[in-house]
């Protein structure tokens, strides 16, 4: 299933309409496996997110040592090592295309003394890890990369990690997490200075499984993390909410498609995770909440999404760290809205999975769709209805999930069918994202 087609909606089913749930949240799902392999004791995880990249991180906790079992209930099941714990892994580990997974373990390998070897696919070789590397090599570890602070690498962690204090150039949640789990086995306190809040998964699960940390703010508004290494972290029994980036998708489609209305349940509202969904109410989506919650300190609720006008906006750069993974998939819906939408502030796209900003530029320009990449974003005009999908047209998805998921969606909508190339890929974060589409009446299929 290389290729996928979309077809319009307008010549398969009228309108998007049910109610659905997305698979769990990436983010929550692989931090669940990782503080559950450091806790004491048997940790449960229900709704873990059972895509590709998920399944390379389980893969490589249990190369150090955890016992990570899932049952035929479909619920996971960690029995730990405690902090400090990890024992020296006998083979490489292959992340796959996982560049949260990768980070996050080069973090968590810094602090114990074993030596591990990282390596992933083509496309996360090509990704830099050296903005890792800096803060953890100040803690002591060693790494041995390749060309530019690329996989494949190896990591000579060590046993007498140093607490530091460790400004983060750009806000980043990957790298702010790979600090504080690199904290967890050093003696004394670590801290991480943030210039805006990234997405605080880890603060909220690190506490949750016992561990103290402290959020304050310095006198120039720099957010600052603070751990207190060498807890002794308790098993939890964990509920992963929805994944806000995979909702996306199946929301988009309906704000496309006339007459649309879908019901997405149980998904996760984190405010420094959900800015999208601020984004598109801003631009005239109707986007309700209902069954308003909370679970690991974390809201959650169903979102009710009703198809009508949207309208071009300039996105507040400030909002980038909040929704940095939604970009493409508002960049296809832009096409849609009346005027120009306005996106900077976001060059961390340019070393994600893909070049997110070149690969959504190309692919909206070769389907017909006016747009104009900047230096640090993008500026899409938009169509006031049924975006252009220029015949016989073949998206390259660059091997990014998003990108691939982002033009399958626009396809929906559109004038004409729109096929992607590379969808493979979209395993990784959304199994089953094409049987779900065709659940709300979204045909995309194999090409005949």
């Amino acid at each position: 299933m290389s290729i996928l087609v979309a077809h319009p909606a307008a010549t398969t089913a009228s309108r998007l309409n049910g109610t659905i749930a997305v698979p769990g949240d990436k983010s929550i799902s692989h931090r669940s496996l990782i503080l559950g392999a450091l806790a004491v004791g048997e940790s449960t995880v229900h709704g873990l997110l059972e895509g590709a990249d998920v399944l390379a991180t389980a893969q490589a906790l249990r190369a150090y040592g955890a016992d990570i079992r899932r049952g035929d209930d479909g619920v996971w099941r960690i029995f730990g090592l405690g902090v400090g714990g990890l024992m020296a892994p006998s083979n490489v580990l292959d992340l796959g295309n996982s560049g949260t997974g990768a980070r996050l373990l080069l973090g968590l390998a810094a602090s114990h003394g074993v030596t591990s070897i990282f390596t992933g696919d083509a496309s996360l070789r090509l990704r830099p890890m050296e903005r890792v590397m800096t803060p953890l090599q100040q803690m002591g570890a060693k790494f041995q990369a390749a060309e530019g602070g690329r996989l494949p690498i190896t990591v000579m962690g060590t046993n007498g990690a140093l607490p530091i204090e460790y400004r983060l150039p750009v806000a980043s949640a990957q790298i702010k997490s790979a600090v504080l789990l690199a904290g967890l086995n050093a003696p004394g306190q670590t801290t991480v200075i943030e210039p805006r809040p990234s997405r605080d998964h880890t603060e909220n699960m690190l506490r949750h499984f016992g561990a103290e940390v402290s959020i304050g703010e310095d006198d120039d508004g720099a957010r600052r993390i603070t751990l207190t290494g060498r807890p002794e972290l308790q098993p939890q029994n964990i509920h992963v909410p929805g994944d806000p980036s995979s909702a996306a998708f199946p929301i988009a489609a309906a704000l496309m498609v006339p007459g649309s209305e879908i019901t997405v349940t149980g998904v996760g509202l984190n405010p420094l995770r959900a800015a999208l969904f601020d984004t598109l109410r801003d631009m005239g989506a109707q986007i309700t909440e209902r069954n308003r919650r909370a679970d690991l300190g974390e809201p959650i609720a169903d979102l009710v999404v009703r198809a009508g006008p949207l309208k071009g906006i300039e996105v507040p750069p400030e909002r980038a760290p909040a929704m940095i993974d939604e970009y493409p998939v508002l960049a296809a819906l832009a096409a849609f809205a009346q005027g120009p939408t306005v996106m900077r502030g976001i060059a961390e796209l340019r070393v994600k999975e893909s070049d997110r900003i070149a690969a959504m530029v190309k692919g909206l320009s070769t389907l017909g769709v006016r747009v104009e990449e900047l230096p640090d974003g993008m500026v899409v005009h938009g169509h006031n209805g049924p975006a252009p999908a220029n015949p016989g047209v073949l998206i390259d998805s660059e091997m990014d999930h998003r990108i691939a998921m982002s033009f399958l969606v626009y396809g929906l909508g559109a004038r004409n069918p729109v096929r992607v190339d590379g969808c493979d890929i979209i395993e990784t974060s959304f199994p089953g994202f094409a049987d779900l589409m065709q659940t709300l009446g979204g045909r995309i299929e194999a090409p005949a």
